[in-house]
């Protein structure tokens, strides 16, 4: 009888150096840690987490405030995705099956999912040699090993930058299926600056990364040293993802090695935990609509009638969740302005007062409005979901979608209600958001366009 192959077995390698080495001693290190992290006020499903990769000594507490949000929950595989500090290759490394052991005991590798991502581009691989000595995803797993259960896990380390986080990001996304997957990307964040100089840059770092901004996370990172992210492929790559499904992301934590007990202040390295997730689609009720549209009346005419600016707070949580929102003016029926955003970086009740006096002020197709016209106005306020990239323009439904076109010539985008008011069917709306965008109508059949949908509550 021929003898059974041995399971490929991955050992731990920086257990006595980045975690402790004995069982005992690591889960009561790590219980700890949970147990002082601080809890989540985040509604949503989590998807995603940026964490860091030094010794729990230094960034243990970080990493815990960003694992105690999924402490618990059921996922069927956690995807760690690195990139590589012992080895350059030109490409991206899958450990395609067998196990990973820590001193708490044995996970077993996706086998399945890894080999689909796999084959999603030739540039994908499996080289061993790039995971033997990488710590940056072992010292994810003996935290998933006591937050989690029943789990499997797929490992993936970047070997050159700037090139495959796109291309990694749609891989996932078409593979996972009804898998539930959490996505990890292990990295730290500035090396060796002075302390409070660590946390001005890193800080600034983080903010991008809760903006899901990929294009100015990539000009702070080559700008100097000092904004810098040691797993910044993974980092987008996680992003990208983010952005494609409509999601959000929140910052959790920030620490350096300074702030630990042994740290020195001189020279620090930064670690951010950032959660990643989709909101729980929760429309506004009628108190909550009706307070959006006292505070777009009241900042208009406060501007118009040239008074002080409202200094404006609300006792409404769900409007001071960070959404994207457009305010149109009416008078007698047409329209008098129109301006929005879809991007989510101030509370929704902020959004609505800066885009209502936008639409007052700067809509370039309208003089702006007069005190005597404020009277005869009507206020109609969209606030809108996080918009999602769809793989064609098939999927759009209209009259329930908005639209956003982004071409390298233009980007355009039309609120839900464009359609049912026009009438238009599905070409005809979008060769108009072609013109919108100051292109020929057709130019969405010829040449590359990205479409992006979002639905809105409209009152």
């Amino acid at each position: 009888m021929a003898e059974e192959k041995a399971e490929k077995l991955r050992p731990a390698v920086v257990a006595g150096q980045f975690y402790p080495e004995g069982k005992k001693e690591l889960a009561e290190t790590i219980e700890d840690l949970l147990a002082e992290a601080e809890p989540s006020s985040i509604k949503g499903e989590i998807f995603g987490l940026l964490l860091p990769h030094a010794g729990y000594l230094f960034s243990g507490q970080v990493a815990a405030c960003g694992l105690k949000t999924v402490e618990g929950k059921d996922f069927d595989t956690v995807i760690i995705m690195g990139d590589s500090h012992c080895e350059y290759f030109d490409g991206v490394s899958f450990w395609v099956e067998g196990q990973w052991e820590t001193p708490l005991g044995r996970v077993e590798v996706d086998k399945d999912l890894a080999l689909k991502i796999m084959a999603s581009s030739n540039r994908f691989l499996d080289r061993e040699g790039a995971h033997l000595f990488e710590h940056s995803l072992e010292v994810q797993l003996p935290f998933l090993q006591k937050t989690l259960h029943d789990f499997k896990i797929v490992p993936i380390v970047f070997g050159s930058e700037n090139k495959d986080w796109k291309d990694l990001a749609e891989a996932i996304l078409n593979n996972i299926g009804n898998k539930k997957v959490l996505i990890i990307a292990s990295s730290d964040l500035s090396h060796y600056p002075p302390y409070e100089e660590a946390k001005k840059e890193d800080l600034k770092t983080l903010r991008m990364i809760e903006n899901l901004d990929t294009a100015g996370l990539d000009r702070e990172l080559t700008s100097g040293f000092e904004t810098f992210l040691c797993a910044k492929d993974s980092t987008k790559t996680l992003m990208e993802i983010t952005k494609n499904i409509g999601g959000r992301a929140k910052i959790l934590k920030y620490a350096n090695s300074g702030d630990s007990a042994v740290g020195d202040k001189k020279r620090v390295v930064g670690y951010g935990a950032v959660a990643f997730y989709k909101e729980f689609n929760e429309k506004l009720n009628a108190a909550e609509r009706s307070e959006l549209l006292r505070i777009a009346k009241e900042s208009v005419e406060s501007l118009v009638k040239g008074e002080k600016v409202l200094r404006l707070e609300t006792d409404f949580e769900k409007l001071k969740i960070p959404s994207g929102a457009f305010v149109t003016l009416k008078k007698n029926g047409k329209l008098r302005g129109c301006i929005g955003t879809i991007a989510a970086n101030m509370p929704l009740y902020q959004t609505v007062a800066q885009m209502a006096m936008a639409a007052a002020t700067q809509d370039y197709r309208f003089s702006p409005v007069t005190k005597e016209e404020l009277p005869e106005l009507e206020y109609e306020i969209s606030v809108l979901t996080p918009p999602r990239k769809i793989k064609s323009p098939s999927e759009i439904k209209l009259g329930k979608h908005g639209v956003v076109a982004q071409t390298k010539k233009g980007t355009a985008l039309f609120l839900p209600q464009v359609a049912e008011e026009t009438k238009w069917d599905r070409e005809t709306f979008l060769n108009h958001l072609m013109l919108k965008a100051g292109l020929e109508k057709e130019y969405w059949k010829k040449h590359p366009v990205d479409f992006y949908v979002f639905e809105a509550q409209v009152f």
